[in-house]
């Protein structure tokens, strides 16, 4: 353990790694069929420990067709959409795992997440009202040497089995998670992030629903 990880703040705090698989149609925003999400905090003993966990495929809409890319890309297909719940009912349950704060998702390239969750702000306000942190920037700050940070650089880099189901949101939800682990562990060890609000400085990103709505002007 180290400053971070014995900083209250840190330990009050439940960190919901989450990954979404989607569609991307023509002019339009991308469109959810899988998301997971692991819901961690850090034990008073030391360590990580898993809260929940959920997962659900999605059915996409008419006008977001899955595509043989998308399933080259994935593993998922037509036929394991076909008696899938509604993005709408599968945003609705994972909203309801969110019931006692406080929260911070953390993804990789969050902004991705961060726009998924946002289209669908609707079905799940709860989630959409909290904030990200974005691996991206914190793995930039910890590790300037590494030539990209991708996330399989990131996992080669710290010995992270790659999943053979990667890009399939549950085992993206887990190697982010290790890799967030390992990062944590890199700032404490180096005492280069000595408090959560340290951490967010570099790696936070606001949701798109806390963002102040521009007004017309008259």
């Amino acid at each position: 353990m180290g400053a971070l990880t014995d900083d209250p703040a840190l330990r009050e705090m439940t960190f919901v790694v989450i990954d979404f698989e989607g569609t991307t149609p023509t002019r339009r925003p991308p469109q959810p069929i899988e998301v997971a999400a692991l819901a961690l905090t850090y034990g008073a003993t030391g360590g990580w420990e898993q809260v929940w966990a959920y997962e659900s495929l999605m059915k996409p809409p008419p006008f977001a067709p899955l595509t043989t890319a998308d399933t080259h890309q994935t593993g998922i297909t037509a036929a394991m959409l076909a008696d899938a719940p509604s993005a709408a009912d599968a945003m609705a349950a994972l909203d309801a795992h969110l019931a006692q704060g406080p929260y911070l998702l953390v993804a990789h390239h969050a902004s991705i997440e961060g726009n998924m969750i946002y289209h669908r702000q609707e079905d799940c306000p709860v989630l959409a009202a909290t904030d990200l942190l974005d691996t991206i920037p914190l793995a930039k700050h910890l590790l300037p040497e590494l030539e990209n940070y991708q996330l399989d650089t990131l996992l080669r880099h710290y010995g992270v089995t790659r999943p053979l189901d990667r890009h399939r949101a549950m085992a993206d939800v887990r190697v982010t998670a290790d890799v967030f682990g390992c990062l944590i562990n890199e700032a404490d060890s180096a005492e280069r992030l000595r408090t959560l609000r340290a951490l967010t400085t570099v790696a936070r990103r606001r949701a798109k629903a806390n963002e102040p709505v521009q007004q017309d002007l008259f």
